[in-house]
């Protein structure tokens, strides 16, 4: 998931400017792999084991302008786009939107509803009133959203158990083996052998 976030950007800047982008370094937290992908893709150095996951530019190159900007077109356009982007705000329920966040700042830290409020423009209260009238709980969709992620880490073969266990959040590794066999009723090795044999290896 990593690698698919900090690629997109880059290919739309290399595309946008027309100019081969290459950023300074990538920093992943994940352990060293030898494959040398990524250092082909980005034509940088890549750091593993780093503090946090970055993607690292000179200065200059984020100035670099599109060659398909447009200022006049997209004076034009934008409120059309502020409204779209309001009324998908509004359509979107409360938990919906809170799955979201949580999904994007879940990092080697767990995240509570002062900062999801924040996040979304409104008080703590008001947050736990919304999630509730929609029939949960703030840390029930925190479950359900490390539920979700930890099944999609697992089906990448070369992510650690220990690893998944400090991006979403918690204090040791001893205490996501319990929230997983409470969620799976197994382990997390066991988990893996089970669904990545269900992989169509053609795939």
């Amino acid at each position: 998931m990593t690698d698919g976030i900090f690629a997109l950007p880059l290919e739309m800047g290399r595309h946008g400017t027309e100019q081969l982008l290459n950023p300074k370094r990538v920093e992943l937290k994940r352990a060293h792999e030898a494959t040398g992908v990524r250092r082909t893709h980005f034509k940088c150095p890549v750091k593993f084991r780093s503090h946090h996951n970055a993607l690292i530019f000179d200065a200059a190159d984020l100035r670099r302008p599109f060659v398909t900007y447009n200022a006049e077109l997209l004076e034009m356009l934008q409120p059309q786009l502020d409204r779209r982007d309001q009324q998908t705000r509004a359509e979107s329920s409360t938990v919906d939107r809170v799955k979201w966040i949580l999904r994007k700042t879940l990092a080697g830290g767990r995240p509570d509803a002062n900062v999801v409020a924040q996040e979304l423009g409104m008080s703590v209260r008001t947050l736990q009133r919304r999630i509730v009238d929609e029939g949960s709980t703030f840390r029930e969709l925190l479950a359900q959203v490390r539920q979700e992620l930890v099944r999609e880490y697992l089906r990448q073969p070369g992510t650690q158990v220990d690893e998944i266990a400090f991006i979403l959040g918690y204090e040791d590794v001893a205490s996501f083996y319990r929230a997983f066999r409470a969620w799976e009723g197994t382990t997390p090795a066991v988990w893996r052998t089970e669904n990545l044999a269900r992989v169509d290896p053609a795939l």
